[in-house]
């Protein structure tokens, strides 16, 4: 054998080539593998390797010389061994039988991730651990007896620790460790904690779930740490201040809240330091993430103590940069505060009004942009404190160009309807010329400044709708209403906004006309914004002054529109049917056409056409219903109940929501087919999983079951009844809510008693969703066929000794008494050794239930005469007031509120007075906790039962007489 082949046998192909071509072609292969650019590849496309390199450097920076003052000592990464290896590259005319691979570098690394587990780390409840955790939890995964640690590094081993069961435990281990570390942060210190918990915020491979976890974490410590992580406010901030633009709203949200607690722990001096060097910074991005946290800060430590810093800010000779900041500030401020800026309006406008006649282009854009958004968040008030900034708004309109134009522009546009009456009108008059002037610019931003101002100049008295309809109408539709709008979202709504703002001035017809071309055109996203444009007007003004010849080209034109769609959006159908809805009888003469139309969508072969066409034909069956055309709604039915073989789901949830609404408004006596046809039918539909079809199948019959039960036989409602259980588990919240309510109309068709038995069987299952809904319609079957037939069923159910049952019945009863409302108070006596039974009980679950019994009772029996009974129950409800359990104490809680309505706060105050002045911590908190909200409730009437603690010589008997 030779010598390359490690002693393996070849098959063949070794006397093909000679032995220095063969040694060749092997040396090559080998610098391939050592090469490896595939893996190398790969390897770069880690999430690992894009680290965020701008945070790691800024804080590297930031902290070079802390870290040197304070000593720290940094982690040593423990460099992971590759053990990468020349691995024996065979030609492919070395045939050989298979063998297994001497070593793999991939298969290296699963291993090594494979050993890397929670178990191996010696720490109980984590879920998993990752490779990178190595670098932040050192200490903990290396095993080592605490006798050779020092107290301060069994302290820093317990920091890492609990960070680690925070990062990766599970939710029990979580929330523990997360206590413990809040009850002795102050015993390990700021530093020991953020030294530990900052480097790991700032890992570019942190999942989002857990940085969300780490910044908890945060806000947690800043709590109970108060003043004493000053000299760490930076550090925090720095981690803390990115998640104020991320795109998660409650990343965003937590992030506000952390730096709004830093604000109060550290204080105003604090903050201000630590900001002072990404005031000027030169990239934009600090700067704005700056701006982000001073509003949250103004938010939380009030605006009025950082104007004296805004205004100096804003003024700066220094830097161009800080002004812009500074006024950057001010916007957020306004954004963050809505209308609670306006006690501070005058200072702020002070800090900005020279920023708009500042030489620098982007302060005098910033400037305008902070005017408009203080009067937007200001409307309709403020205009005084504006007054100073007016007049260079005016002489900048009028000499700047480009967007510092379109900035003043929109400033001034939300100025004016801040204004009085004549001077509004003044000024939309005058800014009229710009914009129409401005109408042709090709820059987007000053055609959506344009649009802003035009929206506010229409709402004022100084423009009449003759000089709209002359002057402005014909330039906009020429300008705006062109498919280069349509393809642009943001300027897309923009457009359709503006134009229903003018049709108020204008009206219907005026706009309509102008549309019909739009409505025609070959592009299909033009087509649907007019058709989103015309639905808003018809929508909000009606179609009372279009004439007849104006109504039939606007049908025609939609007719157009829907028979062309060939994308999804559902704006065509609904702006078809709106139209068709303001008309109403007056479409009567065009219903012939567009049934035409529907019909033969479908039985098109494109399943979206055919989803359409259902669409509308069940938007349009309340309009064909008033024409009088019930023969044309019987030929729909024909057509509907014939497609309900489709296969798509969205199709025939569509079609079954035609069908719905097609039922609904005809005369089922004479509807064809006839509705014990259909029923039927839709039996086997319920079995259907997708969610749309569900909802619709069980809305058409619970229509069918409430307006036409009695054409259907009793069994194939009892087939639909064990049906509907099934769905009763629905993962969707409406499908299970209108199942619920099916379940009430059929057992009020053909009685309740089957419908019950099928339902207190479900009471016994182990499914809990199902136990829920089950009693969630034993509820609705009360209600809709008195309580006096099922409550018997329901006491008798109750002798079930089994937990599940029973809980069931008791859940069961607090809905039924929830629905029927007053009805309750003649069976109070009735249900009271059950609730008593269930008050005594030994299960939680029993005690909390009953409590809410017991509170929709008291609240809707309240004045019923009833006071013994509601005092028995709060003889046996005061007891579990000590529960801990949060789910039981709340509706304790509840149940004790609720019965101070019936019993009177008078009555409950007795069982209170003694356990709030207890001797023992924990009965004083819960009966001061049930005092605070019978206090809430109760004010005025607590006020006679106060216990007299004053002495007797002040006391005046003739002022406790009553008269």
């Amino acid at each position: 054998m030779s010598a390359g082949n490690n002693g393996s046998r070849q098959l063949g192909g070794q006397y093909s080539i000679s032995r220095e071509l063969q040694q060749k072609f092997r040396v090559e292969a080998s610098k391939a593998e050592l090469e490896d650019v595939l893996m190398s590849k790969m390897n770069s496309k880690k999430v690992s390797r894009r680290e965020d390199e701008y945070h790691r450097l800024r804080f590297d920076r930031k902290l070079d010389s802390e870290v040197q003052k304070e000593g720290k000592r940094h982690l040593e990464v423990r460099e992971m061994d590759t053990g990468d290896q020349q691995l024996n590259k065979r030609a492919r005319w070395d045939m050989e039988a298979y063998q297994m691979p001497e070593q793999s570098r991939q298969a290296d690394e699963e291993l090594r991730d494979k050993l890397l587990t929670a178990d191996n780390a010696g720490i109980s409840g984590l879920r998993f651990l990752k490779p990178s955790d190595h670098r932040y939890f050192a200490e903990v995964l290396q095993v080592q007896p605490l006798e050779e640690l020092s107290s301060e590094q069994q302290k820093e081993r317990l920091v890492v620790s609990l960070l680690l069961k925070i990062k990766n435990g599970t939710a029990s281990v979580r929330k523990q460790a997360m206590r413990s570390l809040q009850d002795k942060c102050n015993d390990f210190g700021p530093k020991m904690i953020f030294d530990r918990l900052l480097p790991i915020l700032l890992d570019s491979e942190l999942e989002d779930q857990e940085r969300n976890l780490m910044i908890k974490v945060v806000g947690r410590v800043l709590y109970a740490l108060g003043d004493n992580i000053g000299p760490y406010t930076q550090r925090i901030l720095l981690v803390v201040s990115p998640l104020l633009i991320d795109e998660d709203p409650i990343a965003r949200e937590t992030g506000r809240e952390v730096i709004g607690t830093l604000a109060h722990s550290a204080g105003l001096a604090n903050i201000l330091t630590a900001m002072r060097p990404d005031l000027d910074d030169e990239d934009e991005y600090v700067r704005n993430i700056t701006s982000r946290a001073m509003a949250v800060v103004a938010k939380a430590l009030s605006v009025a103590s950082l104007i004296p810093f805004l205004d100096a800010l804003c003024h700066s000779s220094k830097s161009w940069r800080a002004r812009h900041t500074g006024m950057k500030i001010i916007q957020q401020t306004a954004i963050l505060l809505r209308r609670g800026v306006l006690p501070h309006l005058q200072g702020l406008i002070e800090c900005i009004k020279d920023g708009l006649t500042d030489e620098y282009t982007p302060i005098r854009n910033l400037s305008a942009n902070t005017v408009a958004t203080l009067a937007q968040v200001s409307f309709p008030y403020g205009i005084e404190s504006f007054n100073v900034v007016l007049e260079p708004l005016w002489k900048g309109i009028r000499t700047q160009r480009g967007k510092v134009l379109a900035c003043f522009l929109r400033a001034l546009g939300f100025l004016i309807p801040l204004m009085d009456t004549e001077y509004a009108a003044y000024y939309t008059q005058e800014a009229m010329r710009i914009v129409k002037r401005e109408f042709n610019s090709p820059d987007d931003e000053m055609k959506k400044a344009v649009l802003t101002v035009l929206q506010q100049c229409c709402k004022t008295e100084g423009i009449t709708p003759k000089y709209l309809r002359q002057e402005v109408v014909p330039e906009f539709f020429k300008c705006f209403w062109v498919r280069r709008t349509a393809l642009d979202r943001q300027l897309n709504k923009l457009v359709t906004h503006t134009t229903a703002v003018m049709s108020e001035k204008v009206g219907t017809s005026c706009i309509i006309e102008n549309l019909l071309k739009p409505l025609r055109d070959e592009a299909e996203p033009f087509r649907t914004m007019a058709v989103h444009a015309a639905s808003k007007v018809v929508t909000l003004l009606g179609t009372v002054d279009l004439d007849e010849r104006l109504e039939t080209r606007l049908i025609d034109a939609l007719l157009i529109a829907f028979q062309e769609q060939t994308n999804n959006d559902s704006g065509i159908f609904k702006g078809f049917a709106a139209v068709a809805t303001s008309f109403d009888k007056r479409m009567k003469p065009y219903l012939s056409p567009i049934i035409s139309i529907i019909l033969s969508h479908l039985r098109h072969k494109s399943p979206l056409v055919r989803q359409h066409a259902a669409d509308l034909c069940g938007l349009l069956a309340p309009v064909i219903k008033n024409c009088d055309e019930l023969d044309t709604l019987n030929k729909l039915s024909i057509i509907l109940y014939e497609s309900l073989g489709e296969v798509y789901p969205e199709v025939l949830g569509s079609i079954l929501s035609a069908m719905s609404s097609v039922i609904s408004c005809s005369d089922l006596s004479k509807l064809q087919p006839p509705v014990n046809q259909i029923v039927p039918t839709l039996t086997p539909i319920l079995r259907n999983k997708d969610r749309k079809v569900q909802f619709s199948i069980v809305e058409l019959i619970g229509r069918i079951a409430n307006f036409a039960a009695e054409y259907v036989a009793p069994k194939e409602w009892m087939r639909i009844c064990f049906e509907l259980l099934e769905l009763l588990k629905s993962p969707n919240k409406a499908t299970r809510k209108i199942a619920n309510e099916t379940f009430g109309f059929i057992a009020q068709a053909i009685g309740p008693q089957d419908v019950l038995v099928a339902l207190l069987n479900n009471l016994k299952v182990q499914e809990r969703q199902l136990r829920v809904c089950s009693a969630i319609a034993i509820g609705i079957v009360a209600k809709s066929c008195g309580p006096y037939i099922t409550l018997p069923a329901l006491m008798n159910e109750y002798k079930t000794p089994e937990t599940n049952v029973q809980n069931g019945v008791l859940k069961a009863m607090a809905f039924m008494f929830e629905y029927i409302g007053d009805m309750a108070q003649d069976y109070i006596y009735l249900i009271a050794p059950l609730i008593e039974d269930a008050l005594t009980d030994r299960d939680l679950v029993h005690r909390q239930t009953a409590a809410n019994v017991i509170k929709h009772i008291a609240l809707n029996c309240a004045g019923a005469g009833c006071e013994d009974a509601f005092i028995h129950f709060l003889n046996l409800l005061i007891p579990n007031i000590f529960e801990t359990s949060p789910h039981v104490i709340s509706r304790i809680l509840e149940g004790l509120e609720a019965l101070s309505h019936p019993v009177g706060p008078g009555i409950i105050m007795n069982y209170v007075w003694a356990g709030m002045f207890h001797p023992a911590k924990n009965v004083r908190t819960a009966f001061w906790k049930l005092h605070n909200n019978i206090y809430v409730q109760h004010q005025d009437s607590l006020v006679p039962y106060y216990p007299s603690l004053g002495k007797a010589y002040i006391d005046i008997p003739e002022m406790d007489l009553v008269l």
